[in-house]
């Protein structure tokens, strides 16, 4: 099976202050859905955040880390299947060579290293 890349999405530009409320909104979205499977006896994920780094522990012993890189202005995934930098891009997050949205990549990965399906989705639009 071979995997087409499609152009590089041209990022939108955004100030230092949308980019920290953008990510941070991301941020704060996957450790909430984290934890509300956590107490729903769901799936058993440890998290744990330290500013712009997000760290998830699957009880496999595999990880996920998700990491803000500001000069850049890109949001930073790495996985079991790799890493992936992804950059804002008419209102989602896209990966930098294939396009696919931030969110569709971290459910694919999640529920692969923890077995079972899990769906991430966006925060609710920043409005300025």
């Amino acid at each position: 099976m071979s995997v087409h890349s499609a152009p590089a999405p041209a990022a939108t530009p955004l100030s230092d202050v949308d980019y920290r409320a953008r990510t941070r909104a991301v941020l704060d979205g996957i450790e909430t859905q984290v934890d509300r499977w956590l107490d729903s006896d769901v799936i058993d994920i440890d998290s744990f955040r330290s500013g712009g780094l997000l760290e998830l522990s699957f009880t496999n012993g595999s990880k996920i880390i998700l990491n803000t890189q500001a000069p850049l202005q890109e949001l930073w995934l790495a996985a079991r299947a790799g890493g992936f930098h992804f950059r804002f891009c008419d209102g989602a997050w896209l990966d930098t060579k294939i396009g696919t949205e931030f969110h569709t990549m971290l459910s694919t990965l999640a529920s692969a290293q923890g077995g079972q399906a899990l769906i991430f989705t966006p925060p609710p639009s920043l409005v300025e």
